[in-house]
């Protein structure tokens, strides 16, 4: 056989594999689309207008222990324990953690808020870093500040769980925003289903560009960035299609570590966050899932499009590659923490259905979908492939990427409505067509340097440089 048409063999086979594999994927996500739909319609188009104020009553809302764990946010920290402070909530508290930052978040949080020294009684029910002091602001009781040794997100996550007083919990990040009425919405599922839901995840959305004054959103409108924007629809597809399909069968994985709540007695029992993998929001509801199906309980784990937490995004391509080989690296650590899972009917669908796609869509995605574009581009090259087949491929991937942007987009303006100014709807609706022309493909190459990461032991956290989000 002539090196020639072994080459002609090679190129047809690998290119009917990624053509098979993309169209695959895009099914899912169609599926996923359909069942974020229905879910969708049957929460804003028949209840689109419902009040929540009568969840607001004190007889029926539980009381939240609100846990914000801050690592150098000296820059957003003050903005965002603002915006919680006017939440529309009865009964809340506020326990910011301190976790050795050394840019002066301690003291920035200390003189604003004037916050003293007290004693508070806690059970070490989650090991952490040693609390070094307790701090509880004179002009605001329900204020409180941990200050600690430097543990990591997580281990501050545990040590605000160990200090709360409330039978649930919101984690948020340090730089993120709520609206007002955030805090209600993402409890709304708990509090209608008599407590079956034991956890409950909220969208988040890039503040960048929004005018944010004293903790609050006062305009919401899109940053004049390109990054920034292809990140926007980015985030409109991966929690308007992605979570609210699988949330409608409780097969939901992936709470966002920026905004959830939580049962308290739950998230203690599954052994609380891990302080040993990058995507900790992850692991810990695999755990929880895991936790429901070994007591055979009836408990679930929902999202909710509606609550949004308004978060910084970043502006460089340098750390939007860190975020992102941070995210791969902690999807991986999570799913390989728990591969038992993987194809085990103990666990329904999960294991069956959802783990599948975790490994094959989500996991391993980016490699085809990198192979794909390197095939396209060698194929040009060095031939192989005809006309009518590279037309083929470039619709799939088109098919793979714009259109389910497209259809995350579709959803946001039929329920949830967020960008009044139709400019800025229509920018969004021109970048999710044009994505693929180079954002993805960057995207797509640091997801699978975050695989390598983690086969190499990479560990750092890669943090960003915080520029603050208010106006």
């Amino acid at each position: 056989m002539s090196m020639g048409k072994l080459w002609i063999d090679v190129v047809g086979i690998y290119g009917r594999f990624i053509l098979s594999f993309m169209l695959l994927a895009t099914a899912f996500y169609l599926i996923m689309f359909l069942f974020s739909f229905l879910s969708m319609r049957r929460e804003y188009k028949l209840n689109r207008f419902r009040s929540h104020e009568a969840l607001l009553n004190i007889a029926f809302t539980k009381p939240v222990s609100v846990i914000v764990p801050a690592h150098n946010e000296k820059e957003g920290i003050i903005e965002s324990i603002r915006s919680l402070l006017g939440l529309h909530y009865p009964e809340f508290e506020i326990i910011v953690v301190n976790d050795g930052s050394t840019d002066g978040t301690r003291e920035q949080v200390m003189e604003h808020f004037r916050m003293v020294p007290v004693d508070r009684t806690v059970r070490q029910m989650l090991h952490t870093e040693e609390v070094t002091e307790v701090y509880q602001s004179q002009q605001l009781p329900h204020l409180f500040m941990l200050d600690k040794r430097n543990g990591g997100k997580a281990d501050a996550l545990n040590a605000g769980i160990n200090y709360a007083k409330y039978s649930y919990f919101c984690s948020i990040d340090g730089d993120s925003i709520l609206e007002r009425d955030a805090l209600v919405k993402i409890m709304k599922p708990i509090m209608t289903s008599n407590e079956d839901v034991i956890a409950s995840g909220g969208s988040v959305r890039i503040a960048n560009g929004n005018t944010i004054q004293m903790g609050s959103v006062k305009q919401i409108k899109l940053s004049t960035k390109p990054l920034v924007i292809y990140q926007v629809v980015e985030y409109l597809r991966a929690f308007l299609v992605g979570r609210v399909g699988l949330s409608r069968y409780n097969l939901l994985l992936v709470i966002s570590g920026a905004f959830g709540v939580f049962s308290k007695e739950w998230v203690i029992a599954a052994g609380g966050y891990s302080t040993k993998t990058a995507g900790e929001d992850m692991e810990l509801v695999v755990r929880l899932q895991r936790l429901i199906k070994k007591r055979r309980s009836n408990k679930r784990i929902e999202f909710a499009a509606d609550p949004v937490c308004w978060t910084e995004a970043p502006e460089t391509a340098a750390y939007l590659r860190k975020q992102r080989n941070r995210w791969h690296r902690g999807l991986l650590e999570s799913l390989w923490t728990h591969r038992g899972m993987t194809l085990n009917p103990r666990y329904g669908f999960i294991g069956l259905v959802v783990f599948p796609y975790f490994w094959i869509i989500e996991l391993l995605g980016p490699v085809v979908e990198l192979g794909g574009y390197l095939f396209i581009v060698l194929s040009l090259f060095m031939g192989g492939i005809s006309i009518e087949f590279a037309v083929m491929m470039f619709m799939t991937f088109l098919l793979y990427g714009s259109l389910i942007s497209l259809l995350a987009l579709i959803l946001e303006e039929w329920g949830l409505q967020k960008y009044s100014n139709k400019k800025d709807v229509l920018k969004l609706y021109l970048y999710s067509l044009t994505e693929m022309i180079w954002y993805r493909p960057l995207t797509v190459l640091w997801r699978v340097e975050g695989i390598f990461q983690f086969f190499l032991g990479y560990s750092a956290w890669g943090d960003m440089k915080r520029k603050g989000i208010s106006s």
